[in-house]
């Protein structure tokens, strides 16, 4: 019998492949998964509206932000930067040398990415704040741009799976859930030492792309995006760090994101240091950018409800224990073969796992795994097709600011990088951990 969750992922994927937007592709994947499952349109269509709201929050979050990161590069901070390193690059008696330069951005590209999930908890909305300004250098420097896809998927997905901070503490809460409602109770400790055999998938992939794609890659120069040292006022420079320390206050207190941004945003209004008029345009731009990856997410919760309602995740697990008998390394590769399959579809690993721990955790105690394996068998299953997946923020957020001058395309640059060099890996790893914890 075909099992409809395996078809909606798979026509995903093609599609996307064939460069249909992703929001029609996961409309079209979810109605051909939930007809496959023998579900009525009506159903299809009543699921797919009643999950689009579990996305709501997020959505508007991450426009907001998106405004509030356009404020920020509006005020002149990182074109000014970058205008100055470019100079630095162009000198002929500079002491800095390209490499060293290169290697100090990435670097610097790479923190700033993981301090995004924990430190600064902003997530991807930092993106259309650095990352537009530095196109030119990246174009000076000749720097692929896969490899800053690489090294932002990095940072956004590397410390949600291991620390437990930040967004890796909503990540470790919802595994620990997830094993409470199977009736498997856990320390919260115990998910992070699981976890961090698996991790490492991260890393040595990382690496690996890294020294793929370390040749110069030429891309046209936009003279749209290219930089010039500008004279930096520091009124706009003062309030751009009351903005930036608001937003982290009122979200740390609040704990949502919606107002933290709000609240950057007022103070960008109520300084005065720009006219009104001004910065309703940059914060209207600032929320198209993001506006698109919120209405992704909103489809994508909806796919998944329908992907719940087939019913045939479980159908796929209870093959696989069918097949496998009491082959353990096979039924891990399986099952970590369904959880790619989930988070591909659905595009987003705090969302799988819900689905796969009340169906991972029974049949892995049937094959008398320890509880840290178990553990790290659901955290790697959540995580594998984060990096990947057309639909997840992972690979959205890189492309929105990469692909700015038309330059990066989302599923050849950022898509089938991050899937190749983390997901394999990860899969590598986990199972490592999941066969000797």
């Amino acid at each position: 019998m075909v099992n409809a969750v395996v078809v909606a992922v798979l026509l995903m994927i093609v599609l996307c492949l064939f460069r249909l937007n992703v929001v029609l592709s996961l409309f079209v994947s979810g109605l051909v998964g939930g007809l496959v499952a023998g579900m009525s349109v009506e159903k299809v269509i009543h699921v797919f509206t009643d999950n689009i709201v579990d996305g709501a929050e997020v959505a508007l979050s991450y426009a907001l932000l998106g405004g509030f990161a356009a404020l920020i590069s509006y005020s002149g901070i990182t074109d000014y930067l970058v205008g100055k390193i470019i100079n630095l690059i162009k000198a002929e008696n500079t002491k800095v040398s390209r490499s060293t330069i290169k290697v100090i951005l990435i670097v610097a590209l790479l923190l700033l990415s993981m301090s995004s999930q924990n430190l600064i908890p902003v997530h991807i909305a930092f993106i259309p704040i650095v990352i537009p300004p530095l196109l030119s250098l990246f174009n000076e420097l000749n720097i692929d741009r896969r490899q800053i896809a690489l090294v932002i998927s990095f940072g956004l997905c590397f410390p949600y799976l291991l620390l437990p901070y930040g967004f890796g503490q909503i990540y470790h809460q919802i595994i620990q859930t997830g094993f409470t409602k199977a009736h498997h109770q856990i320390e919260f400790d115990m998910i992070w030492k699981s976890l961090l055999i698996p991790s490492l998938g991260y890393i040595v992939g990382l690496a690996l792309g890294m020294f793929y794609y370390r040749k110069p890659r030429e891309y046209k120069k936009d003279k749209a995006i290219e930089n010039a040292p500008k004279e930096l006022k520091p009124y706009v420079l003062g309030v751009t760090i009351v903005a930036i320390l608001a937003t982290f206050l009122v979200q740390t207190f609040t704990e949502s994101m919606i107002f933290g941004a709000l609240a950057g945003v007022m103070v960008f209004f109520l300084s005065r240091s720009f006219k009104w008029f001004e910065l309703d345009k940059q914060f209207t731009e600032g929320i198209k950018i993001m506006a698109y990856i919120g209405v992704v997410i909103l489809t994508a919760n909806g796919f998944a409800g329908i992907m719940n309602a087939t019913g045939d995740v479980k159908g796929l697990v209870e093959s696989i224990a069918n097949m496998t008998g009491d082959n353990k390394l096979i039924a891990i590769i399986l099952m970590y073969v369904i959880g790619l399959i989930v988070t591909l579809g659905i595009g987003s690993s705090f969302a799988t796992i819900p689905i796969i721990a009340a169906l991972f955790i029974p049949l892995g105690e049937q094959l008398g795994m320890s509880t840290m394996a178990l553990i790290a068998l659901i955290g790697t299953a959540g995580a594998l097709g984060d990096s990947g997946s057309p639909a997840s923020d992972s690979t959205l957020g890189p492309t929105a600011g990469l692909d700015v001058d038309d330059q990066h395309d989302h599923i050849r640059d950022t898509c089938i990088p991050t899937f190749v060099f983390y997901n394999i890996p990860l899969m590598v790893f986990g199972t490592i951990a999941a066969m000797i914890l």
